[in-house]
């Protein structure tokens, strides 16, 4: 499995999209769709961007009870994404639920990777808010060892975790990693964050990336720092 770059199309319209993807005349990008995108566009907005060849990560981060879930994957399943997920907190039955929702009758199915905790989430956050009182690095790799037990390909982590992540559940299991900001960059709302450089010496798999590179005065240039930092 090669290490890639995934951009967060964090985006409100189709023409908005559309005018950034225009910018890259040489690569096709991974793509990340999230809420924001897909509530404001649908589906369609995920068939023309794959037609246009490119892969993508939809973002939906569903959490509901199982049977819900197994139902709102097989939706997701017809439009041959290349990778989706749920929120890991909906416990083991959710996932495998949705596991065997993802898969299509002739087997095959996008990569299916649990959200462990948020990057903008703290420990204090997560003790005062969240009642969860245990360190904040176990409860992401008791997340994760579960999301592996129920048979999912990975998990969404801060890049800081997945070291741990991949020790605990071995090199195979995916980690994708938000929070990555260049070392001269604003880290905006999120709190547990690291530069591609660094994300590549920890062991993420993948890194997603939205307004380094979505802002930047030129996003091509900034698309092609992160992928020479982090991939080389």
């Amino acid at each position: 499995m090669g290490k890639d770059v995934i951009i967060a199309c964090d985006f409100s319209s189709k023409e908005a999209t559309l005018k950034f993807l225009e910018k890259f005349t040489e690569e096709k990008p991974f793509l990340k769709i999230g809420m924001e995108l897909f509530y404001a566009e649908g589906p369609s907005i995920v068939k023309e961007i794959k037609a246009r060849g490119h892969k993508i990560f939809l973002d939906l981060k569903l959490h509901d009870i199982p049977n819900t879930v197994k139902k709102a994957m097989a939706v997701l399943s017809g439009l041959d994404v290349d990778m989706c997920n749920l929120h890991a907190a909906g416990t083991r039955a959710m996932m495998e639920a949705a596991l065997e929702g993802l898969t299509r009758p002739d087997g095959t199915r996008p990569l299916l990777i649990a959200v462990t905790q948020l990057t903008s989430t703290s420990q204090e956050r997560m003790t005062d808010e969240l009642l969860i009182n245990e360190p904040i690095e176990e409860v992401v790799l008791k997340y994760a060892a579960n999301a592996k037990a129920a048979g999912l390909d990975g998990v969404v982590c801060s890049p800081l975790e997945a070291s741990g992540v991949h020790e605990r559940c071995g090199k195979e299991f995916v980690t994708v990693t938000p929070g990555v900001r260049f070392a001269d960059g604003d880290i905006g709302d999120q709190v547990r964050v690291t530069t591609p450089a660094k994300a590549k010496e920890i062991g993420s798999d993948y890194i997603v990336v939205g307004r380094p590179i979505t802002a930047a005065e030129d996003p091509v240039d900034a698309y092609r720092r992160c992928v020479a930092e982090f991939v080389g």
